[in-house]
């Protein structure tokens, strides 16, 4: 029998990728074996995948006011949720005019679009706008209407609405299909990857959203998840230099260290659990929506 030749270039391939991976693992095994970790143990023998003196100090420290943090993940899911599904609905709906030969308007409308990739109001007019003339301060509104349209994802899902076969379309308006029904039945079923794939990184962002509640939120009731653990780990910090320069009785070690990796966790769990679901259709869709200009 011959021997079976073996493929080196997949083998070097494969190797290529398994170190890329453990190099994404290992960090964040790191990152759970830290926050459940003594700070002490962490002072005295640095970092290690399994943690010298298992604590749960840090945790408790992140949910000392579990009524508040929970509060914050309402907040969180409610206009992260929210934001996210108006987002791919009204980027959809601009692109699918963008991808039509025949409309009118398509060369205005795109400049409009482009040009905002280019230029932005501001930090000032911002504010102002929002706060003076639109009201939206101490309001939920605030982390979902401002920023709902991303001009480099709607060039994205554009480009991929112009691979979908025009003869599909033309066929449709044969049969009396209005132009809503085609896009909402034909060209957004047929680019429901590339969709998935701007919710996602849009989702993402969202979460991860902290800024706004520094500028427009004053209400405890609606902090961001972010920005309370952000306070959160401020005071912590605090508390730490106050023990440091002997404010305080009985040599209390404050587990800033792993407090900071405990918070990671805690803000990147949901993230964590909703990414598998969106997975089969995030690198198929960042490559359909790239191909074309």
């Amino acid at each position: 029998m011959r021997k079976k030749k073996i493929a080196w270039g997949q083998v070097i391939l494969n190797a290529i990728f398994i170190i890329f991976a453990i190099c994404y693992i290992v960090p964040f095994l790191l990152c759970i074996s830290i926050s459940f970790s003594d700070e002490k143990s962490l002072a005295m023998g640095g970092y290690s995948l399994i943690p010298r003196v298992f604590s749960l100090e840090s945790y408790e420290l992140v949910f000392r006011n579990p009524s508040q943090i929970l509060r914050s993940y309402e907040v969180n899911i409610i206009f992260t949720t929210i934001s996210t599904a108006l987002a791919v609905l009204v980027m959809g709906l601009l692109a699918y005019p963008l991808a039509r030969p025949n409309y009118r308007f398509k060369s205005i409308l795109s400049f409009f679009v482009f040009f905002t990739m280019l230029f932005s109001g501001g930090m000032v007019p911002s504010y102002l706008l929002i706060v003076r003339y639109l009201h939206l301060n101490d309001n939920l509104l605030v982390y979902i209407l401002p920023g709902l349209v991303s001009a480099y994802s709607v060039m994205i899902i554009r480009t991929n609405y112009r691979s979908i076969p025009y003869e599909l379309i033309e066929a449709a308006k044969v049969d009396g299909a209005t132009e809503l029904f085609i896009c909402f039945r034909i060209v957004m079923p047929l680019s429901k990857p590339v969709l998935a794939s701007i919710g996602f990184l849009f989702l993402v962002d969202k979460w991860n959203d902290w800024m706004t509640s520094m500028l427009y939120i004053r209400d405890p009731n609606l902090y961001s998840l972010q920005y309370l653990l952000q306070r959160i780990l401020n005071e912590a910090e605090y508390l730490r230099q106050l023990a440091d320069a002997g404010s305080l009785m009985g040599g209390e070690v404050f587990p800033t260290e792993s407090f900071r990796y405990a918070m990671a966790l805690v803000v990147a769990g949901p993230v964590l659990l909703i990414f598998p679901f969106f997975q089969k259709y995030f690198a198929k869709g960042m490559t359909l929506g790239g191909v074309k200009g």
